[in-house]
């Protein structure tokens, strides 16, 4: 099952069934369609799922269907033992759930006295007369480069949080003492308000591991069971590893060959671009003799493929890191049907440390929650001088703090380090990174598997002490004594970067046409979120201190990803074009004043 859309409550029937043709024709869904249904006197519940595979032991969707029950569960990894998101029709209450680690989305609204929900936003849209841009999704994705949850971009629409499980129940009208159904329509009930309960709550142990040699072997061997747990009903053939010359790739790739997959590695290449990583997935794959791809992502592929890469993402994601990722997707799916990730490593040990956060939790921790808004480097902050006074008048009522409160809870952790990690699965990886990853798998028919993302490993990280974390300057300290055995020294002990994605040397080249195309001064004003002359600041530094030289290409990345977005998903209009002399002149002053 590629996606899924259904609904559950009492309404009419007829009605239900044409708004689902209608979504139907709008995603131009015209074969393998499989509906699951469930109907008494009290509820009706429909749940339709297309683009299902010849192979469901590669693929892993569970149905399961007995009287008065219903349960469908999906599997981002193609692994029905580990699903990321079930779907419950119990008697008559409906129940959403997801995974702790968030790698499947799944929306709901309610409509009168009827749930919608779905695994794509973009179905719901279909589902609504005259879908709206929720003020606080808007402004949530520009702190963040995401939309928070429980929030979308479109009002009304909200997601399941990672961890939780939302239920809805039929009350019956005791003033009509026959229900029944009458004119196609099941009457006389109503839905509760909705019960979310916490699944699953990331916490560090009381009884913290210090013995480093003790360690070492018990993550070995956690690591090697998360490996052969995701190995599971693999296809024939080689399996394709995102290889970035990083440690968690690296470290994935080698266990794989370790535990006897066949494995070839995909790797990016920018070109004369940024500061290439490719020498070190080159340096692996000679290492653990496994094949390596390369992978164009030089300018040119970049733009050719930014628009289908917003529709494959499906929420607006404001990371430069999507369009190389969808590449990588599409090279890999001519050969394989399961691609592996490192993704979910640096929330494990500690990958993403961050030193002034570290003394602000201890010195100053009255503003820690503002500081660590700030490591996003977006817009936070700076709202007075980016939107429009009409929309800057209704996000002043919201508080960003109030979205990273419960990741940044204290309670479940005794040290600051601990405290950072746990934020980071919550905030970074469950409502970032994990979810777009399974997107852009999804629309190449991949099964994308994370190894990091393993319960009893993760669970495990939060028995480490700090000092086993972060050990002087080294990150990830444990993580790379563990594997120095595994892979070469350079790549283990050299210092992280990160995918260097080189977004200033695109806008200066062969993205700045989109940046006139989409930003222009025109448009932006006939939109009325962002201020028409919002490049011109950014470009000549004048937003603040965050924005410096090597942010602006991430800044102007975040608004372009959500101009697409709103155009070309939401189906917003793009009028009001206008020819921009001050941004042409700084442009050149820009390219040309230093000749």
């Amino acid at each position: 099952m590629k996606e899924i859309l259904g609904y559950w409550g009492c309404g009419n029937l007829s009605e239900l069934e044409a708004l689902l043709f209608k979504v139907f024709s709008k995603a131009s869904v015209e074969k393998g369609l499989q509906e699951v249904s469930y109907q008494n006197n009290n509820c009706i519940a429909v749940l339709v799922g297309w683009n299902f595979t010849h192979n469901p032991s590669i693929f892993g969707e569970e149905i399961v269907k007995k009287k008065d029950f219903c349960q469908v569960a999906l599997s981002a990894a193609g692994i029905p033992e580990f699903p990321d998101v079930t779907i419950k029709f119990v008697n008559q209450r409906l129940i959403l759930s997801r995974d702790c680690f968030g790698r499947i989305p799944l929306y709901w609204f309610r409509q009168g006295q009827i749930i919608w929900f779905a695994s794509r936003l973009q179905l719901l849209l279909s589902v609504l007369d005259s879908p709206q841009v929720s003020i606080s999704g808007f402004y949530g994705y520009n702190c963040f480069s995401y939309v928070p949850i429980p929030l979308t971009p479109v009002e009304n629409i909200f997601t399941i949080p990672p961890g939780y499980e939302i239920i809805w129940e039929i009350t019956h009208n005791n003033q009509i003492q026959n229900n029944q159904i009458q004119n196609n329509q099941i009457q006389n009930n109503q839905i509760q308000n909705h019960k979310i309960q916490n699944r699953y709550e990331w916490r560090e142990a009381k009884d913290l591991i210090e013995d480093e040699n003790i360690a070492i072997w018990q993550l070995q061997g956690l690591l090697k069971d998360a490996i052969h747990r995701q190995v599971n009903n693999l296809p024939p053939g080689d399996v394709g590893v995102f290889l970035s010359g990083g440690l968690d790739s690296s470290i994935v790739a080698a266990a794989l060959k370790q535990a006897g997959v066949k494995v070839k590695a995909y790797a990016l290449d920018f070109g004369e671009y940024g500061v290439s990583e490719l020498p070190f997935a080159e340096a692996v794959a000679t290492h653990l003799e496994i094949p390596l791809v390369k992978v164009d992502a030089t300018p040119k592929r970049i733009k050719s493929a930014i628009k289908n890469t917003v529709k494959a993402l499906d929420l607006p994601f404001g990371d430069g890191v999507t369009v190389p990722i969808y590449l990588l997707c599409e090279a890999a799916s001519k050969e394989t049907a399961v691609i592996f990730n490192g993704e979910g490593g640096d929330q494990l040990f500690a990958g993403w440390t961050n030193k002034p956060l570290i003394a602000a939790g201890i010195y100053n921790s009255e503003d820690f929650d503002q500081q660590y808004l700030q490591t996003f480097h977006r817009l936070y902050g700076y709202e007075a001088q980016c939107f429009q006074a009409e929309l800057y008048s209704q996000i002043e009522k919201n508080n960003p703090q109030n979205w990273i409160v419960e990741a940044l809870n204290p309670d479940f952790t005794n040290n600051i380090l601990a405290r950072l990690r746990r934020a980071t699965l919550m905030l970074k990886g469950a409502q970032n990174i994990h979810p777009r990853a399974t997107n852009l798998a999804k629309a190449f028919d991949l099964r994308v598997r994370s190894p990091f993302c393993d319960l009893p490993l993760a669970e495990w990280s939060f028995a480490l002490s700090g000092e086993l974390c972060l050990q002087g300057n080294i990150e990830k300290y444990i993580l790379k004594r563990a594997v120095e055995s595994w892979l070469p020294s350079e790549i283990v002990w050299r210092e992280k970067r990160g995918m260097g994605v080189p977004l200033n040397s695109w806008f200066n080249g062969e993205l700045w046409g989109e940046v006139s195309k989409r930003l222009n001064a025109g448009i932006l004003k006939f939109e009325g979120r962002y201020q028409e002359d919002i490049i011109l600041k950014i470009l000549a530094g004048e937003i603040g201190g965050q924005i410096r030289q090597r942010r602006i290409g991430e800044v102007l990345w975040l608004l372009l990803m959500w101009e697409i977005w709103r155009v070309e998903v939401l189906g917003e209009k793009a009028e009001g074009r206008s020819f921009d002399y001050r941004l042409l002149g700084l442009r050149i002053l820009q390219k040309f004043g230093n000749k």
